[in-house]
């Protein structure tokens, strides 16, 4: 500790030996809550946990057994509301005597992307995002590769306005097979050795995939927000009452590649298209600079862009593959006070992209405009 009139220190520790904490959220008396995904890597014990952290660090279970990966917590009136993202994902409420009531059952998996955080808006009602089951609308075998996949059937996406496909396959060799040639021919928003015709409408589903969502707080009253967003992985209001969120990019991998797709900060409004899977924070897919390494330039595979809402810029663009997951603003009184804290989790290759060196991304703050 500093003595009196000392340079406090930059960092200090907490509580520290979690196993892939991936929620942090704070009751009104300032108690801090702790979840830990429960994805059995390196041996960790399989199963969700939400600790509850006492004043020295010591942690008490809250709950435990949770569908993984956990990838939210809230608190919000008395009660803890935890997303699990686990196959079928669910959102759940979550008592300090442990007591636990579903709320929303059957979310879409398994995908790439799961379940994501939940958050409570002004207007009482519980906000959440669904990331996308596929890297750029079809599903490919880059679905099987993924180290905590490792299986087909996989979940398709489910578009929140209706569509109409280009009729872009993709034709894979396939464990499931498909064609007399052992191939699956596949199209966007159809299930793996699906093919697609030009034309074909694809109606909106609800709940929908890469799409922000709301309920209730009992998880009744399930209704769109917006769609378009791949996986808007970290979510939150700012205080003027405007939803922010972390879009985590398409990879170069799987059956439609795309390469240096950048990671977004979006303003989310109601009602708008964030342009996924044809664009990139405005810019087309066919755009030269998203070339991948690892298969041909991706193509559309909508049709009727023109009735849709006009694709939504971003606020902000981090570097490619720097997986941007959750943020807050800095509290009043300190050095950063107004700014934007972001998390970077890292970019994973070469599973989402060729080799080569590390993702850097020197800032990650920034003040909301």
């Amino acid at each position: 500790m500093s003595g009196p009139g000392e340079e406090q220190p930059l960092l200090e520790l907490v509580a520290d030996r979690f196993t892939f904490p991936t929620g942090l959220t704070f009751d009104e008396q300032g108690v801090a809550y702790v979840a830990e995904a429960g994805l059995p890597f390196g041996g960790a014990p399989p199963g969700g946990t939400v600790w509850r952290l006492g004043p020295d660090g010591e942690r008490t279970s809250v709950a435990h057994g949770l569908r993984p990966p956990v990838t939210g917590l809230t608190w919000h009136a008395g009660a803890l509301y935890v997303s699990e993202g686990g196959h079928p994902a669910r959102l759940s409420r979550v008592s300090l005597d442990g007591t636990r009531e579903t709320l929303l059952e059957g979310l879409p998996g398994p995908g790439n992307y799961h379940l994501n955080m939940a958050v409570v808006g002004p207007d009482a009602k519980l906000y959440f995002s669904q990331g996308a089951m596929t890297n750029l609308g079809i599903v490919g075998l880059d679905a099987y590769e993924v180290g905590w996949l490792r299986r087909l059937p996989h979940g398709h996406d489910v578009p929140g306005f209706d569509v109409t496909l280009a009729g872009v396959n993709v034709t894979t060799p396939g464990p499931t097979g498909g064609t007399p040639d052992g191939e699956a021919v596949t199209g966007a928003f159809v299930p793996f050795g699906t093919p697609t015709e030009p034309g074909q409408r694809v109606p909106a589903g609800l709940p929908a995939t890469a799409a922000v969502m709301r309920c209730n707080l009992d998880g009744t009253g399930l209704e769109l927000v917006a769609w378009g967003l791949r996986n808007a992985y970290g979510l939150g209001f700012l205080p003027d009452g405007r939803l922010l969120a972390t879009d985590q990019g398409s990879d170069d991998r799987g059956s439609r590649p795309i390469g240096d797709a950048p990671d977004l900060l979006f303003e989310v409004r109601a009602g708008c298209w964030y342009g996924w899977p044809d664009y990139v924070g405005g810019v087309p897919v066919t755009d030269e600079r998203f070339r991948p390494e690892r298969g041909p330039h991706p193509s559309f595979v909508l049709a009727d862009h023109e009735a849709l809402p006009p694709p939504q810029p971003a606020l902000l663009a981090f570097p490619p593959h720097v997986a941007a997951v959750k943020f807050d603003l800095a509290p009043p009184g300190s050095a950063l006070c107004g700014s934007l804290l972001v998390a970077l989790f890292g970019d994973e290759a070469p599973m989402t992209a060729p080799r080569g060196p590390p993702t850097r991304c020197t800032s990650a703050s920034g003040t909301p405009r």
